[in-house]
This record gives structure tokens, C-alpha cells and sequence, in this order.
């Protein structure tokens, strides 16, 4: 028993891993993949069903990754990402919920064929979105800012909300519905989601002041954190059932308050990302692989069917359109919010709960809860995930434009190499701290941002979506690494590049190992001094249309120029670094500096 529970975990782990990867590499929705291959390895061929193989430790393992997993989304949110739009997400969260939560209970009840009881429970579970669903399907989307904030903050916000709200009308029932029961046990569900919340509350306070004393080392840093947060969840299913998400929310809310003011905080936030990435993958396949053939049946029948087709359709745009009224949205904000809300490992996870439970007090038609909540979930990710990138195109709510570049530093040549990606149709956008330096930029239309890129204000003042590259090229070498180390996670390692300057003289370039030349730009001899020479006497920039396959090295004197970049057909822009050969296929353009 101990090696199949061990082969299901190493199979779910790999699996959960690869479809990230392959969502990112064929541009489709992770989710959908991870559905799709947890339901081939589970109910469709039986390779795995990890309920078994887990036995009692299966509901424990998931329900403690949701809480990492809903930590590090509230612990990510900064009131500033909605500067201009609070009022629409506080419509939302509150009014929206609620007219999904009648909405949703009455489609259930009317279509589902649930007695009132079961529906209103359920309605008010399906309220949720969730972090684990929409950061993934926003990070691969690249919508607008405000569009994007609105959609994470419903999300992250409202996930404890569902569970809450199906316990208050499970309550509500029992209160209504029996005579040994008053409403001193309602007040008992209040007093057990406040203690909850105050729980989280405290843990997180804790946490915040002893990283901000110093009180542990770096290195633990993260893992004490990790472990107070289940901590913070376990204290608060101690308390009551179901109030552990909510706990969790309230400790990542508190500590993303304290951490705009201490910046040692901040660091912990990559690792507990990565690791929500692991268990988003690991336990959406855990859920689906554990489904038997029997839920997928029961899932093509009309009432379920018609059930998920209101909600889409009627119940989430009015919730938004109805709550939003009066609000700064315009109206392709609206439609698009309106259409997106994808449900995930919460609603699985908790409709499970409620199925046992229901059908132990005699409700025997909460045994369709799981297909109808699978069938809800399975859908509206496939319809969100494969239409909220052409939904928003057509709404002008996308970045259609070619991906551009951030350039750090405004010198001669940085402004002029910005100028000419401009007229090739690359974006490009020009930071520095002195006004003075970022005049000839701005006189000749080019986007900038006078401020301090590594101020921690910048990624608010900022909108990152149209840059997939970002260069340092200021005069020092220094900061220009600074730079590069601190936006790695946003760009990524590989597109992230830092000019060279003189003072770095004597370091011997051919012998540093390929991974680092990768991220140093041109050739040994054009550093800043160079090439800002070169500009300053007259140097010009010139694109030159490929004609067959070529092969660029770095030093390459047959283009009479210095090779600075590939622009591709596709409009993505390829540098030329240290690392030497490059490939230019027919109808890219070399952009060249020549006299």
C-alpha cells in the first residue's frame, strides 16, 4: 500500500509539473490541461486514483495546499493594484457574492432539481473563483491592470467566502428546521468565523513583527512562515470546520499590509510562489484523478447541464452588471468581467465535504453534488480559459502589441536604440531617475518613467504587461546587476540583460561559462562608453532585412556595424549577447549601430 501511495505522488507531481509546461508552451490554459490529464490517468484509463492509494491522509494533504495556496495569493495583494477601482471591487465582493449566491441557489433549485435546503448551500459555495484558477489563466492572458486586479482580488477575497456562506445556510436550516436547535448556534457560527478570523489576524501580526526584529535567520525564514500559516489553518478547523481558508486569507491580508513597510517580508514571497505553483499542479490533478466513472456520467444529464449554462449565462453577468452600477467600470470591463469566473480546488474540495455530509442527514440528493460541482468547475474553466484571451483582444482590454522592451538608464544610446525599436513597432519605455537625462526621450515621444526602478512604488507606477525584456544599461555596472537580480522574477532569467561598462576592464569574458554571457549584451568591446561614443559621432542604426537563414556571431565584421538585436516576424525582439552564435530565419531583421 505504502509503494502504490508513493508511485500515485511521484505520478501526480510529475504530471501536475508537466502540464504547466506544456500549457505554457502551447499557449493554452494550464487548467485545462491539468483537468484533462488528471481525468485520463484517473476515472478515464484507472491508472491512478489517488483517494485510495492516500487513504485518510488524501482530504488533510489538499485541504493544507489550498491553505498555502490562498496564503500566498492574499499575502500577494497591495491596496494600491486597485487605485481607481476599490469601489468596484468592494460591489463586487459584497453585492455581486450575494446575488450570485441567490442566483446560483435558485438555478440549483429550479434546474438541478436540489430541495431549497441542499440549493442554498451549494449556491453559496459556487460562489467562488479562487486563486488556484484565475492567476494562472490572468498570468497567461496580459490584460490590463485594472481588469486583471479586479479579477485577482474577487478571486482571492471571495474563496473563503463560499465555504462560509454554505455553513451559514447549512446552519440556518438546522436552526430552521429542528426543534432542539436555537439560534444560540447561529451565533455559535458567527463567534467560530470571527475567532477564525481573529486567529489568522494575530498569527499574522506575530509573524510580520518577528521577521521585522530578526528574530529568526534568512534561511528559515520562509519555512517558519510556511509553517505558521498551517498552523494559522489547523487553529482555525479546530475551531470550526471549514473557517481554516478564512484564517489563512485574513494572516496573507495582514502580512501584506505590514510588508509595505518592512522590506525583509518581501523576500519570502517568491518561494511561497513557487511553491503554489507546485500544489495548484499537484492537487487540481489529486482532485480530478480521484473522480470515478460513475461522476462523469452522471455529468451529461440536462439537469446538471442546463444548471451550469444558467450560471454561465445569467447568473454571473447580472451579479456583476447589477453590483456595478454606478462604479468606474466601463462597459467592456464590465462584459468581460462578467463572463470570466472560473471555479477550482475549493469548490471540489469543499462540495465533497457537503456531499457526505449531506447524504448522512438523509439528503439523498447531494449525491450529485460532486458531478455538479465537477461539471461546473471542468466547464467554466475550458470556457474562461480558451475565450478570456480573445474576449479580451476584442474588448480592448489585451496588449496587442508586440512585446516591448524596458530599457534602464537614458544615455545617447539607449534613447537612440529605443527611437529605432519604436519605428520597427517594438515598444519600448525608458527609466531613470533624472529628469534632466530623459528630456531627449521625451522630445522625441518615447515613453519613460522618471523614478527609481528598484523603489519598491515603481511596480504600481509601472504597467509591466506590453515588456518581455528588460535591459540595464546604465553607466553602473553595479547597479545595473542590482537591477537584473531584482527583476529575474518578473521577466524572467532570460530576458533579463545588463550593458557592460569600462570600469570592468580586465576580466577575461571568453572564459565565463555560457550562462553568463547570455545575459551580458554585444560584443566584448562595445560597453556603454563605446557605444555612447559611437552615437555622440555620428553612429546610425539600421535594420537589415534577412534573406535566408544566417548565422550572427557576436564579432560577425561582414555587417560592417555592430549587431545589437533580432527583431522576429512575430515581432518578438531576440539580443545579441556575449554568448555568440545566433540564428536570424528569413524575413526577420538584424538591427545593426554603423558609421
Amino acid at each position: 500500500m505504502g509503494d502504490i501511495a508513493l508511485l500515485s505522488i511521484v505520478i501526480v507531481i510529475i504530471l501536475g509539473i508537466f502540464s504547466q509546461w506544456l500549457a505554457w508552451r502551447i499557449q493554452w490554459p494550464s487548467i485545462v490541461i491539468m483537468s484533462v490529464a488528471g481525468l485520463l490517468i484517473g476515472p478515464i484509463l484507472g491508472l491512478v486514483n489517488p483517494e485510495q492509494a492516500l487513504g485518510n491522509i488524501y482530504s488533510p494533504l489538499i485541504s493544507l495546499a489550498v491553505a498555502v495556496i490562498l496564503f500566498e495569493g492574499s499575502s500577494s495583494l497591495d491596496v494600491r493594484e486597485i487605485k481607481g477601482v476599490s469601489k468596484s471591487v468592494m460591489r463586487i465582493i459584497t453585492i455581486g457574492v450575494f446575488i450570485s449566491w441567490i442566483g446560483g441557489s435558485l438555478a440549483a433549485h429550479f434546474f438541478a432539481g436540489l430541495s431549497i435546503e441542499v440549493a442554498f448551500m451549494i449556491g453559496g459555495l459556487f460562489v467562488v473563483t479562487g486563486p488556484t484558477v484565475i492567476i494562472p489563466l490572468l498570468r497567461q492572458a496580459k490584460l490590463k491592470p485594472r481588469v486583471s486586479a479586479i479579477l485577482k482580488w474577487e478571486g482571492i477575497i471571495v474563496d473563503p467566502i463560499g465555504p462560509l456562506l454554505a455553513l451559514f445556510s447549512y446552519e440556518i436550516f438546522k436552526v430552521i428546521s429542528s426543534d432542539a436547535l436555537t439560534l444560540f448556534d447561529l451565533f455559535q457560527f458567527f463567534l467560530g468565523g470571527i475567532l477564525a478570523a481573529i486567529a489568522g489576524y494575530i498569527i499574522g501580526l506575530v509573524v510580520s513583527i518577528m521577521v521585522s526584529k530578526g528574530l529568526f535567520p534568512e534561511y528559515l525564514k520562509s519555512a517558519i512562515i510556511l509553517s505558521f500559516v498551517l498552523l494559522s489553518f489547523t487553529i482555525a478547523e479546530a475551531i470550526m470546520h471549514e473557517t481554516g481558508m478564512l484564517a489563512v486569507t485574513v494572516m496573507g491580508l495582514t502580512v501584506a499590509r505590514i510588508k509595505k513597510h518592512v522590506s525583509s517580508i518581501g523576500s519570502i514571497g517568491h518561494f511561497v510562489e513557487n511553491i503554489s505553483v507546485i500544489l495548484t499542479s499537484t492537487v487540481f490533478i489529486l482532485l480530478t484523478a480521484s473522480l470515478t466513472r460513475e461522476t462523469l456520467t452522471d455529468i451529461f444529464t440536462w439537469p446538471i447541464i442546463s444548471f451550469v449554462l444558467i450560471m454561465l449565462f445569467l447568473v454571473r453577468p447580472l451579479s456583476i452588471w447589477i453590483s456595478t452600477i454606478g462604479t468606474e467600470l466601463t462597459f467592456a470591463e464590465k462584459t468581460l468581467i462578467g463572463w470570466i469566473a472560473p471555479r477550482g480546488i475549493v469548490a471540489l474540495t469543499v462540495a465533497g465535504y457537503f456531499s457526505s455530509m449531506l447524504m448522512e442527514e438523509g439528503y439523498e440528493e447531494a449525491s450529485i453534488l460532486t458531478a455538479l460541482t465537477f461539471a461546473l468547475v471542468f466547464i467554466t474553466v475550458c470556457a474562461h480559459g480558451f475565450s478570456l484571451g480573445p474576449l479580451a483582444k476584442k474588448t480592448g482590454l489585451a496588449n496587442n502589441d508586440a512585446p516591448g522592451i524596458l530599457i534602464v538608464g537614458a544615455s545617447s544610446f539607449s534613447i537612440a536604440f529605443s527611437q529605432h525599436l519604436k519605428e520597427m513597432g517594438t515598444p519600448a519605455l525608458v527609466s531613470d531617475t533624472s529628469s534632466a537625462r530623459l528630456l531627449k526621450a521625451r522630445q522625441n515621444g518615447i515613453d519613460i518613467y522618471h523614478g527609481e526602478i528598484l523603489a519598491e512604488h515603481a511596480e504600481f507606477d509601472i504597467d509591466f504587461t506590453p515588456y518581455n525584456k528588460i535591459l540595464a544599461m546604465t553607466g553602473d555596472a553595479s547597479y545595473n546587476a542590482l537591477v537584473c537580480q531584482s527583476y529575474v522574477p518578473e521577466f524572467g532569467y532570460n530576458d533579463t540583460f545588463a550593458l557592460r561598462v569600462r570600469s570592468e576592464g580586465g576580466v577575461d569574458y571568453k572564459h565565463l561559462p555560457e550562462s553568463l554571457k547570455s545575459n551580458l549584451l554585444f560584443n566584448e568591446e562595445d560597453v556603454f562608453e563605446e557605444l555612447n561614443r559611437k552615437i555622440n559621432t555620428g553612429y546610425q542604426f539600421e535594420s537589415l532585412q534577412v534573406q535566408t537563414k544566417t548565422d550572427i556571431k557576436t564579432e560577425d565584421t561582414e555587417m560592417n556595424g555592430v549587431p545589437l538585436c533580432i527583431r522576429k516576424k512575430n515581432g518578438n525582439v531576440e539580443m545579441i549577447t556575449l554568448r555568440g552564435k545566433f540564428l536570424a530565419d528569413e524575413g526577420d531583421q538584424i538591427v545593426v549601430l554603423k558609421k
